[in-house]
């Protein structure tokens, strides 16, 4: 790409792209790094303009982290708070104001007024009901139609911008209250966790406070993913489907037009049961979601994917899966009453799987069902149960875990993602074992409450992760067990 170099006074220069060339001026002040030569997108850069400049407003571009959920200043007007992080220049946030966001983010044409634009729905051809799979119609029809007609870039840019708006839930329930009142808060699309923004605006007194008045650009961050998908990650809705991925920290709202299949929301009953997966492309760009953990709010990063850029292709034999599934719920939906007391009894002690089994055909259930999936959750992964069942001499369901008796040692499991799997030494009895287990808590073992983590032989625990690998890697380590590449 083209570059413009700007020089100094004192004879030094940088290199500066055209479209921020385009706001420097002779006279003015530029701030950055001393180890910058070349500015890039992401480069924290300040511009200030000379005071006989017309408007006299800086310029400033940066990398943002966290950005706030709208609230009201002081006057009554919304705005939200971009953090800076790592900033060298002073400045730790950029202050925005809503209508500043909804004149850049939630129009088709930035260089038109509010009140003279198109609204997105118009843009799309789509109603303002539209359901999501009618809003991905439209969006591909008005595609095809601009492409067909070598249309200008931008008019393309515009149609995929106002889909990606209106086909999220949270920013398109942003959108229609913009349009029934054009000072209602705006969100900031998507978080804008390390994308580059450049705005036009001013510092505050003490200067660590940009003070927007334009958003020239904003660059996201994004990176393109292609992998499989498990369907039974889907939360299933009516008209919508949402695909999370807790190891990979991805989420993906997906719609009949993408994913081609009738659901409803009885998808969720039995979802558990289908091992299905789907071959998913998708543009992500990061995000994020605050939890709590220990009365602490802590910031997690996420990843979600622009509904303009996911595609998913189904595999062939897709429709029998979910029949097997399906029949498979039904069938041993006649059986509730006796699988809920099964687990009445396994929540008071750990029982083995073979009598589990017994138990099972002394209620009527028949002899092929699965006791493993009594506590099987859907967002699980296989693997893990895999690889211990195959070293296991038995095993046991306690709770909603799975305890596996090891040559070397004993896991336990609960089989749901994001869940870790906490490893004890061989005891000299597994009754013994069993029964001072069933009187404690995971609590008491990781703060070794009454010596119980060593009366229990405990190790470790080893969070399931995103690495399956690392994971075998790490439990072989604790039981002794040397590298088998086999197993891998």
């Amino acid at each position: 790409m083209e570059r413009i170099e700007c020089v100094f006074a004192n004879g030094s220069a940088i290199v500066v792209s055209p479209s921020l060339a385009t706001y420097v001026s002779v006279g003015d002040e530029i701030s950055f790094a001393l180890v910058t030569q070349v500015v890039d997108a992401g480069t924290e850069i300040y511009v200030g303009k000379s005071s006989l400049a017309t408007g006299h407003r800086d310029v400033y571009q940066a990398t943002i982290g966290c950005v706030s959920q709208p609230r009201l200043d002081k006057r009554g007007e919304y705005f939200v708070s971009a953090e800076v992080p790592n900033g060298q220049l002073g400045i730790s946030s950029i202050r925005i104001e809503s209508e500043t966001l909804r004149d850049y983010f939630y129009v088709a044409d930035r260089q038109s007024k509010w009140e003279r634009q198109l609204n997105l729905y118009q843009v799309l051809r789509a109603s303002p009901s539209a359901p999501p799979a009618e809003l991905r119609l439209a969006f591909k029809l008005r595609d095809l139609e601009l492409r067909a007609s070598r249309s200008p870039k931008s008019e393309c840019q515009a149609i995929e911008r106002a889909f990606n708006i209106v086909a999220q839930e949270e920013l398109r329930a942003c959108y229609d209250a913009l349009l029934k009142d054009s000072l209602a808060p705006a969100v900031f699309p998507y978080g804008g966790f390390g994308s580059s923004i450049r705005v036009v605006g001013e510092r505050s007194r003490n200067g660590d406070v940009f003070f927007t008045k334009r958003i020239l650009a904003f660059l996201p961050e994004q990176r393109h993913r292609h992998f499989r998908a498990l369907l039974r990650r889907c939360d299933f809705y009516e008209g919508r489907a949402l695909y999370r991925d807790l190891g990979r920290k991805l989420e993906v709202w997906l719609d009949p037009g993408v994913l081609p299949l009738v659901w409803d929301t009885t998808w969720n009953q039995w979802k558990h049961l289908l091992g299905a997966k789907v071959e998913l492309k998708a543009v992500f760009v990061r995000s994020g979601k605050c939890r709590r953990r220990r009365s602490q709010r802590e910031l997690v990063h996420w990843e979600m994917a622009l509904p303009s850029r996911v595609e998913v292709t189904l595999p062939a034999d897709i429709h029998s899966q979910i029949e097997k599934a399906k029949t498979m719920f039904h069938r041993f939906g006649q059986y509730s009453d006796a699988l809920e007391q099964i687990r009445a009894d396994i929540a008071k002690a750990p029982i083995e799987k073979r009598d589990l089994q017994r138990i099972c055909g002394t209620l009527g259930i028949p002899g092929d069902f699965d006791v493993v999936q009594i506590s099987w959750q859907p967002d699980y992964d296989p693997f893990f149960y895999q690889q211990l069942s195959r070293r296991a001499r038995t095993f046991y369901l306690f709770r909603n875990e799975y305890i596996f008796d090891l040559e070397r040692g004993v896991a336990i499991e609960t089989p749901e993602l994001g869940h870790a799997t906490y490893v004890f030494a061989k005891p000299k009895s597994m009754a013994v074992f069993l029964a001072n287990y069933a009187r404690t808590t995971k609590e008491d073992i990781l703060e070794n409450r009454s010596n119980v983590a060593e009366r229990l032989g405990y190790l470790g625990r080893v969070v399931h992760g995103a690495n399956p690998r690392g994971w075998l890697k790490k439990i072989k380590a604790h039981v002794g067990e040397p590298p088998d590449v086999a197993h891998l």
